[in-house]
């Protein structure tokens, strides 16, 4: 039983598969008269959004269940909730606080599971982002990928997903707040390094795409003002874009917050893809959808 937890689930020749599909405008009803139990522990605009209208499009039918209402190992075990969602929907996908609880989804081996964020990776916006890329620049082969801020589970997983696809990734931001050595083995293991900096300006020289993301996520609010004097260096400005490549555009996964991270000149500007990338999230989960409900399963 295939499931998605992280973008290297995937092959290289199995992830371009799986773009192709997101960029398919018509594809194939793999859902019709299906269910897909979307799982939420943590809220959000776009994840929701977003697969409820791939999971129409596809022509099934989307259950929105928030984390409370599941109780995992308190009401029920993680095991025995797979094990009734499954008779009902053809698939989960769950945004969760602990991957441990993906794995044990996954286990069971009763449905495909796909994770729409964990504490370790966020898959899916990694699929959108690459989406969004490939949309704009034909290929990533030797394309320049530069993340500043915070090297977190949104980064682990679009550095994955360029890498895999031949982007040079690149990353800057405050020592402490590096990939760890962990993440940097798995990434290794698909044949993707990361080239670090101390500072922004150097990582987003001749850069194609520069990115970023929050400074303080969902769950780590007491750590703000610490963050905040931490990442001070590493604001995207419109200086900072200056420093890329003259066809550079900027990416950010959502929420922003205009004055920390970018400025407004900055996502609001010229070259930023941001409502493209947002967009792409419902393209994503569609050609994922029907590539693992279909072509994901045969070639186990």
């Amino acid at each position: 039983m295939r499931s998605f937890l992280e973008v290297d689930d995937l092959t290289v020749k199995e992830l371009n598969r799986v773009i192709d599909l997101c960029i398919d405008a018509n594809p194939p009803k793999v859902l019709e008269g299906e269910g897909v139990a979307l799982v939420f522990q943590k809220p959000s605009n776009r994840t929701r959004n977003s697969m409820e209208m791939a999971t129409h499009q596809l022509g099934g039918h989307p259950v929105y269940i928030r984390g409370e209402e599941l109780g995992f190992d308190k009401r029920e075990s993680v095991e025995d909730v797979i094990s009734t969602l499954s008779g009902y929907d053809k698939c989960v996908a769950a945004r969760v606080f602990d991957h441990e609880i993906l794995e044990r989804m996954a286990q069971v081996e009763l449905c495909p599971i796909v994770n729409l964020l964990s504490d370790t990776g966020h898959p899916m916006q990694a699929l959108a982002d690459v989406v969004t890329m490939v949309k704009e620049f034909g290929d990533l082969n030797g394309k320049i990928l530069s993340f500043i801020g915070d090297g977190n589970n949104v980064f682990r997983s679009l550095a994955m997903g360029a890498g895999m696809l031949g982007a040079e990734i690149r990353f800057a931001g405050p020592s402490d707040y590096c990939l760890s050595d962990l993440d940097k083995d798995r990434l290794a293991a698909v044949g993707v390094e990361v080239d670090e900096f101390a500072f922004a300006q150097d990582a987003v020289e001749g850069s194609n795409v520069v990115y970023t993301d929050v400074w303080t996520s969902m769950g780590q609010e007491s750590e703000i003002e610490e963050r905040k004097k931490a990442f001070e260096a590493f604001t995207v400005d419109s200086s900072l874009m200056d420093s890329a490549s003259s066809d550079a555009v900027f990416l950010h996964c959502l929420p922003a917050h205009r004055g920390e991270e970018v400025t407004g000149e900055v996502i609001d500007g010229p070259k930023s893809r941001v409502w493209n990338q947002s967009e792409n999230r419902m393209h994503a989960a569609r050609g994922l959808l029907a590539w693992l409900l279909t072509e994901g399963q045969e070639n186990e």
